[in-house]
């Protein structure tokens, strides 16, 4: 038996939920356990607290897959928590064609990422024990999911922590880089081979449909000359039909843009500094027949929006999904000037009566400190804010408490009123 005993004045963070042992926090390890080595986690007293991976090399020393101390971490513990994931998603998800079917030490299986996409299912193996179990992952995903094709996009930076390489290409099967899936009812080409991630961001999709009710009508306060106000709610359906301008900045493939034009947003402005974006913008706005509406720039949203504050341009809504600006703590102050950046110069073009709706995706910024950058932004801005809507990630992005990392998302929509 493999054994890692904890220190006895370690704080008690496993006990709390979190998934991840440091080495400062092993006091001793018994029977020479190498990196990617199942072991049995004890405390200081030889209390068995849980079974996971052992790394000899990082500063996570274990990550846990289990707390149960008399698990067996075999494929055969592979396949059953796979099985419990996507069971997870069957109960709490519409609909399963295409979700995140496994995420990482949320599902307890740490270090892999697992996203259908119909018949498709792509991985991703971020830890050295999953990369050493490979095979045994391609197996129970291909059984659990019933799909005709895995496909690994191992290509994230944090491999290298690990000390593993880069790997990308298909596993089992045969696999079109191009798959094309539905979200909320619409559709959507995914570049599984070479677009961010896995090929799509299943995270923001609550949240993209959240735009229904923001779009569906112009900023209150904005002066109308085509509306002529009366009883009996004429007017009211004419606004309906008109609705909202919308700024999309950060778009990526531009899911926020078609939901938006989907939901009756009068004209949508895509904005991507990527042209490959820009271009699987364009191609998804038109694979639901709504490009009549839509006007997509390659442009930085920094710049841009600058630029529009110059021009006195205004939107009724202003998206802003940036990538991460902080990947760990040493980057979070400059992280949070570039957010109260963005922000500040979105809540410029927005009327009174109008929306901003932002979002982070920077775990190491808490939520605390993420509503606290933008209250700066609109103290600066002169603007006043209402909180319509505070989310997080759907639900095949479970959290975990006691793991602050996993509340990683971070979505607001704030109605926008000038202050004098």
């Amino acid at each position: 038996m493999k054994e890692v005993f904890l220190k006895k004045d370690r704080r008690k963070r496993l006990e709390a939920g979190h998934p991840w042992i440091y080495q400062n926090e092993i006091a001793s390890v018994k029977g020479d356990p190498v990196t990617g080595d199942a072991v049995v986690i004890r405390n200081h007293q030889g209390h068995g607290l849980g079974a996971g991976f052992y790394h000899a090399e990082s500063q996570i020393g274990v990550r846990i897959a289990s707390y149960d101390s008399t698990e067996t971490l075999n494929d055969a513990w592979l396949k059953r928590t796979l099985t419990k994931a996507w069971l997870h998603r069957k109960r709490f998800l519409a609909q399963t064609s295409s979700c995140r079917a496994a995420f990482g030490e949320a599902d307890y299986l740490p270090g892999l990422i697992v996203d259908k996409y119909g018949d498709v299912a792509v991985i991703q193996v971020l830890s050295a024990a999953m990369e050493l179990r490979k095979d045994a992952i391609v197996r129970a995903v291909r059984d659990v999911l019933s799909v005709t094709c895995v496909y690994e996009r191992s290509d994230a930076p944090v491999r290298a922590l690990e000390g593993l390489a880069e790997s990308v290409g298909p596993l089992y099967g045969e696999c079109e880089d191009v798959v094309e899936i539905k979200e909320n009812g619409l559709s959507f080409i995914v570049d599984i081979a070479e677009g961010q991630k896995t090929g799509h961001f299943f995270d923001q999709r609550e949240n993209r449909a959240a735009l229904a009710s923001l779009v569906r009508f112009a900023a209150a306060e904005k002066p109308r000359t085509d509306l002529r106000y009366h009883e009996g709610g004429a007017a009211l359906a004419h606004a309906a039909r008109s609705g909202a301008t919308v700024l999309d900045c950060f778009s990526h493939t531009g899911g926020f843009s078609v939901h938006a034009l989907h939901y009756g947003a009068a004209h949508v402005t895509t904005v991507d500094a990527s042209e490959k974006a820009i271009e699987a913008a364009a191609r998804n706005i038109k694979k639901n027949e709504l490009e009549d509406r839509s006007t997509r720039l390659v442009a930085n949203a920094f710049d841009l929006l600058r630029e529009y504050e110059r021009d006195k341009k205004t939107f009724d809504v202003v998206i802003l999904d940036p990538p991460a600006f902080a990947k760990n703590r040493a980057a979070v102050p400059g992280a949070l000037r570039g957010y109260k950046e963005i922000n500040l110069r979105a809540l410029k073009l927005i009327p009174d009566g109008g929306f901003l709706v932002t979002a982070s995706c920077s775990s190491p910024i808490t939520r605390e400190a993420w509503h606290a950058v933008i209250e700066e932004a609109a103290v600066d801005a002169h603007k006043l804010l209402r909180l319509i809507d505070d989310r997080s990630a759907g639900a095949d992005h479970p959290r975990r408490i006691g793991m602050p990392e996993s509340d990683y998302l971070k979505f607001s929509v704030f109605q926008v009123q000038s202050r004098s």
